[in-house]
């Protein structure tokens, strides 16, 4: 069963300082690889805008590596394609997906903006997925996927709003609670030695 975000009107933000600077609480450490069982959909971000939905996944280590492994296996390949030179943890990566359950419904790539810590960050680069990007529409049961980058923080380890135009949605702190509790288990699983 989908889960809807609660929506509200954006206000107050401050437009974040520009490239450069570190992402914060990645929260890997010593994570081990393999013994996830969260879903995509458990650590992705749901949004609704009219006819328009989106599910904004982050790209981080710190949230693929609670996956199940074949889920972990495919976004961190998202990630060794499209991460910074230097940088193996997928810092300001996100996989964005649109989609609709109606026909022909346009979509905005650059008003997919994140607000962490009181600043608001966008886009510093999109690398589309899926051929149709560029068309910026989806059609029912259609998906159109890039992969972002976001310059600037990103603090994945507190609140943190996903905002599209005038839409919002706060539930990561929801998201981070589960993802926090499955690092517990992942920990333990892989010092007991179960997959």
């Amino acid at each position: 069963m989908r889960r809807l975000p609660a929506l509200a009107l954006l206000a107050g933000c401050t437009i974040a300082p520009g490239p450069g600077a570190p992402l914060a609480g990645n929260g890997v450490g010593d994570l081990p690889s393999g013994y996830g069982t969260l879903r995509q959909e458990d650590v992705s971000i749901a949004l609704v805008s009219g006819d328009l939905q989106m599910l904004v996944t982050p790209l981080h280590r710190s949230v693929t590596r609670v996956t199940a492994p074949d889920t972990e296996r495919r976004l961190e390949a998202l990630v060794d394609a499209h991460a910074a030179v230097g940088d193996q943890d997928g810092a300001g990566l996100f996989l964005v997906s649109f989609f609709s359950n109606r026909p022909d419904t346009g979509f905005d790539p650059e008003e997919v903006h994140l607000i962490s810590q009181g600043f608001r960050l966008r886009p510093e680069s999109i690398s589309p997925l899926t051929p149709t990007w560029g068309q910026q529409r989806v059609d029912q049961r259609e998906q159109a996927m890039a992969v972002y980058r976001y310059a600037g923080r990103v603090e994945l380890e507190s609140d943190l709003v996903l905002a599209y135009r005038f839409t919002q949605t706060a539930q990561w702190s929801e998201i981070l609670s589960r993802i926090q509790a499955e690092r517990g288990r992942v920990r333990a699983r892989a010092e007991s030695g179960r997959p």
